[in-house]
């Protein structure tokens, strides 16, 4: 119940956000590159660990390149949406029914390994609400910018909201009619996802190329963040997410 409290939050927060200060794209950058560092260090240190250690690790390898080609596809739909490339003066591109498709594959599963995991607040858990907020909140200033001089937000705006909020815990309550024995391929494929996302973010050139220190020192940030969360969270040894 945690769990799905959390995930729900982590979008509601987001989108709340970027209702409020979503025309400050320095604040959205910032957070997406402090989700990012903090990602990428948990798909290293968390998902990669649980997937080419599992029983059936052999040929996993196909299941992450997968994740990564299903991002690729993903964003032809949401444009970016996840790793922030989105701009107000392309806003008219988008189709809220293909970001609302795009958005809700990337979300549900992500929230299938979520069935598998032992304890509250696990990195994994924390990994996906990190990366949420950011997200959200670039959600939240796309849908709410489209419709400045409306009291209310629109239907779609809040049916698109919706589904993003329960896509992953609807991941995660079908997680739960599985095969436990799948579980690193889906965590495989999931790890895929994070990789492509966090390093697009890290690794994406800044303009002329110049040292971007404020962009280093939040991936340091982020990285220090979720190692601290490694060391001190318990690591039971077996293939179910901790």
């Amino acid at each position: 119940m945690i769990t799905v409290l959390l995930l729900i939050f982590s979008v509601i927060a987001g989108v709340l956000l970027g209702k409020y200060f979503g025309k400050k794209e320095k604040l959205a950058k910032n957070l997406l590159i402090l989700s990012a560092g903090f990602l990428i260090t948990i798909c290293l240190n968390e998902v990669f660990p649980q997937v080419y250690t599992s029983e059936i690790s052999h040929n996993l390898g196909i299941f992450v390149i997968a994740g990564v080609l299903l991002q690729m596809i993903l964003e032809a739909l949401t444009k970016g949406f996840e790793h922030g490339h989105f701009h107000h003066h392309n806003e008219h591109n988008i189709l809220p029914v293909a970001l609302m498709v795009g958005l809700f594959i990337h979300a549900f599963i992500e929230g299938i390994p979520l069935a598998s995991e032992e304890h509250t607040f696990s990195p994994y858990l924390l990994g996906i609400v990190f990366h949420n907020i950011p997200i959200s909140f670039i959600l939240g200033a796309f849908l709410f910018n489209r419709q400045e001089g409306h009291k209310t937000p629109s239907y779609p705006s809040l049916l698109i909201i919706a589904l993003f909020a329960l896509a992953s815990p609807m991941g995660m309550l079908l997680g739960n009619y599985f095969d436990p024995n799948l579980q690193p391929y889906f965590l495989a494929i999931v790890g895929g996802i994070f990789l492509h996302i966090s390093s697009v973010i890290i690794f994406e050139s800044n303009k002329n190329h110049n040292i971007d220190w404020i962009k280093i020192g939040l991936v340091i940030l982020g990285v220090s963040l979720a190692l601290i969360m490694h060391l001190f969270h318990y690591h039971p040894t077996g293939t179910h997410l901790h």
